[in-house]
């Protein structure tokens, strides 16, 4: 039977890269998958997911308005799917994650999504808090703070330097705007406004 997962982490754990290779495992035994990136996620060439050593696959785009399970169906009906991955999983709706439990229990077409917990706030981003309610498999990716400890929060850094506490949820950035850190550190460096260590 196939199910849905949510694979999550802090910045830079490799989600993109496991995305990748997942999708290449299935291609290479001749079943075919379908990926999805975010439309706001700008970062790298439109309609690819990329990750960081290199790697990269095409990509449909999925916005807020998109009916996700439509577009799978219509996929689907060309030539079946094995597998769906979805990368920045994190800006998914609430629509979109209910679209993508139908998939998995009613199309039978397991469904690998992967994106960010939670923001540089610490507070959840919806599309995580609903994968997060409905998934069968929560499996986290980790990465390390500089100390060496298990990194679980993000830091949103002015380009100064300084550890910002405040803004929208959703501002696009790599290592030049944030950095993965410990919850030691995260709170250390919200309290001073800035990060001792990078």
């Amino acid at each position: 039977m196939a199910q849905l997962y949510f694979y999550y982490s802090a910045m830079n754990a490799g989600k993109s890269t496991s995305l990748l290779q997942s999708s290449y495992n299935y291609n290479e035994r001749g079943m075919r998958t379908l990926i999805f990136t975010a439309a706001i996620d700008t970062r790298f060439a439109k309609g690819k997911v990329t990750s960081r050593i290199g790697l990269s696959a095409d990509a449909l785009l999925f916005s807020d308005d998109m009916n996700i399970r439509d577009a799978i169906l219509a996929e689907n009906n060309k030539e079946p799917i094995h597998c769906v991955l979805i990368d920045e999983c994190q800006f998914l709706t609430k629509a979109h994650v209910e679209q993508l439990c139908e998939i998995t229990d009613s199309y039978d077409i397991p469904v690998l999504t992967y994106g960010l917990r939670t923001d540089f706030r610490g507070e959840l981003f919806t599309g995580s808090a609903y994968l997060l309610a409905w998934a069968d498999k929560l499996v986290e990716l980790k990465t390390v703070c500089y100390c060496g400890r298990k990194a679980n929060k993000v830091l949103r850094l002015a380009a100064n330097g300084k550890v910002l506490s405040d803004g929208a949820q959703v501002e696009i950035g790599g290592n030049e705007k944030y950095v993965s850190v410990c919850r030691k550190h995260y709170t250390e460096a919200t309290l001073k406004g800035r990060i001792e260590q990078l």
